[in-house]
């Protein structure tokens, strides 16, 4: 995308949008921007491009919650994310572009699938659980750019405080999608092209995220919630069926 093009615009706008539902929920920039920029760019690129961003603004969030966050919550997960990492970098570096495209299409599917059913258990007990919701973002996040919904489902069963929550899975984030961006640099993913994209891009990702911050807790959550799902399932279906 060069500096003032029809492309560069159409980028900047998904990723302000990505940028401000990360802002208002705390996850998600992947998961809306994944549904588009796959049309603008390389997926790989658009893949490592959204983790360095989620990386940056987990850490942000980790600063401003790091009272409410509890480090032993993360032993496990991590443990779990470092095992699924290098297999889900692996698959991203060797996977042909229609079929990186098609998966990630499934998952926006099933992320809205599970939103649609509400099929959260209540309670998950135990390491084990902890570890596979860890493995499970490594490879997913480290394949297709989006770890949070295995981590998001494991969270929402844990009984934490609305900011014990944000921060936990936030301050997993930010060890997440640090390993999988070491994975990226390893492999020959982090590339000038996706640096230069990172820096193109970032005032549309910084200005999004704060207006999402600004306008967290104004907006009614229940429709505005809709809306993003249902957004991503039209998205999801399409890249799915157009591969």
């Amino acid at each position: 995308m060069g500096a003032v093009t029809a492309a560069w615009a159409a980028g900047a706008l998904v990723v302000f949008v990505a940028s401000l539902v990360m802002g208002l929920t705390g996850f998600g920039i992947a998961l809306v921007a994944m549904a588009f920029l796959p049309y603008l760019m390389a997926p790989a690129d658009a893949i490592v491009l959204l983790t360095i961003y989620a990386l940056v603004f987990s850490v942000v969030v980790v600063v401003q919650l790091r009272r409410d966050l509890t480090p032993r919550a993360l032993v496990d997960l991590t443990l779990g994310t470092l095992a699924g990492t290098p297999l889900g970098v692996g698959l991203l570096a060797s996977l042909p572009v229609g079929l990186l495209t098609r998966l990630i299409g499934a998952v926006l599917v099933l992320v809205v699938v599970l939103e649609i059913r509400q099929a959260l258990p209540a309670r998950l007990a135990g390491r084990g659980w902890a570890l596979g919701a860890g493995f499970l973002a490594g490879l997913v996040g480290g394949a297709v750019g989006t770890p949070g919904p295995p981590v998001i489902v494991y969270a929402t069963t844990q009984g934490w405080s609305p900011r014990t929550m944000k921060a936990n899975i936030m301050g997993f984030f930010v060890l997440n999608q640090g390993a999988i961006l070491l994975g990226y640099w390893w492999t020959g993913l982090l590339t000038a092209t996706v640096l230069t994209l990172t820096v193109t891009l970032a005032l549309p990702a910084l200005a999004g995220l704060t207006v999402g911050a600004l306008l967290f807790g104004r907006l009614d959550p229940v429709r505005f919630r809709r809306a993003v799902f249902a957004l991503l399932l039209v998205s999801g279906l399409v890249l799915l069926i157009r591969g």
